[in-house]
């Protein structure tokens, strides 16, 4: 657990901020830009301590010669190769040479179910942009198109993927529905069944659709993942003003039917967009709640745990938090976490400022946390 509880967390927040941009110039179809390292780009809470349960996963625990991306230089670092290497599955590393460099995407990489499972290592250095026109990364066990495995796609354990040390930055999912009807939201990762880890990640300035009212996730969006919660390891989500996220809701990360465990973590300056909440007001487009975080669904978690939310921003409900349990059976833990100025335009719980929570009695559990207005 997190020594020093929410009194680290909070005097952190007086002094926090974010890294650096994490952008680069647009480089198309060709190789990657090469862009100066940032000494104070850590991703995460650098004083979160929350220990991370074990979770075997057999990737991980026993890697297989990996894919690289590159041949050493930043010109072999090209979107087409990083679309073949998430395509294939497996573990994908890059060699772009000594620097850090921005690679834009062409084109959306796309798990594929019937591959090994996926883990996405940027080692720290590779920054995935959408160039502002397209979602980054598309996990969806139920899309024929990335290969049925199951009889129950919404059920189903399998693919895990792995995304870590990487920077994915400027993803756009507006408009990308492929022609399905379960595929709103994700700007920069949109996952639907298996399971999903995220670590040591910076999401940043990731977009959405602008209004909807029950779409979201501008840096994540994650749908029916009954096995697992998503987990997020020392991330952040914005950062400084200029690299927030934004979306209809859920400026950092949305939920439908999925858990979260939040580990670590940073959310700041993440923005839901929207007008009319959920179900949308008369007259209205619907949306603008959680502007860090959006969760809907029935029996679902959120555990947050060594993690700072502040400076977040929901034109309806929920500035941090926008958490509805339809059945009420709905959990959520706050532990040595720190949230302050999270601004709830429309409506939040009272006692509970920043956040707009339906759930089960006596949530949600507070250890070590300070919520501040």
């Amino acid at each position: 657990m997190l020594r020093g509880g929410a009194a680290m967390g909070m005097a952190l927040l007086v002094a926090c901020g974010g890294g650096g941009s994490g952008g680069g110039t647009d480089a198309g179809g060709g190789g990657a830009v090469v862009e100066a390292p940032d000494p104070t780009d850590v991703a995460g809470n650098p004083a979160g301590t929350c220990v991370v349960p074990d979770y075997p996963d057999p990737v991980l625990a026993a890697p297989p010669p990996p894919t690289v991306v590159g041949d050493g230089t930043p010109a072999s670092c090209t979107s087409a190769a990083v679309v073949a290497a998430v395509a294939g599955g497996g573990r994908v590393t890059f060699a772009c040479g000594p620097d850090p460099v921005v690679i834009t995407l062409t084109e959306t990489a796309r798990v594929f179910n019937d591959r090994p499972d996926l883990t996405l290592d940027g080692g720290g250095k590779v920054t995935l942009s959408g160039g502002g026109a397209r979602r980054i990364l598309y996990h969806n066990t139920c899309d024929p198109a990335q290969v049925w495995t199951s009889s129950r796609c919404d059920l189903q354990d399998t693919p895990h993927t792995t995304v870590k040390d990487i920077a994915l930055v400027d993803g756009d999912s507006s408009g990308q529905d492929y022609g399905r009807d379960d595929v709103l939201g994700g700007g920069a990762i949109f996952a639907r069944g298996g399971r999903l880890t995220v670590a040591n990640v910076r999401f940043r300035r990731n977009r959405c659709e602008d209004t909807g009212p029950d779409l979201g996730g501008a840096g994540l969006r994650a749908v029916g993942m009954p096995n697992a919660p998503v987990r997020v390891i020392s991330s952040t989500f914005g950062g400084d003003a200029e690299d927030g996220n934004a979306c209809a809701n859920g400026g950092g990360l949305s939920g439908l039917h999925a858990s979260f465990a939040i580990y670590n973590s940073v959310f700041s300056h993440n923005r839901a967009t929207g007008s009319g909440a959920n179900p949308a007001r008369a007259g209205t487009a619907g949306g603008g709640s959680g502007g860090a975080i959006y969760m809907d669904g029935n029996q679902m978690d959120l555990s947050v745990c060594g993690t700072l939310v502040h400076d977040n921003h929901a034109n309806e409900g929920g500035g941090a938090v926008f958490y509805v349990s339809n059945d009420r059976s709905g959990t959520m833990s706050l532990t040595d976490s720190g949230f302050a100025r999270n601004v709830s335009d429309g409506f939040e719980t009272s006692g509970l400022p920043g956040m707009f929570v339906l759930a089960a009695n006596g949530q949600p559990v507070l250890s070590g946390s300070a919520l501040a207005p």
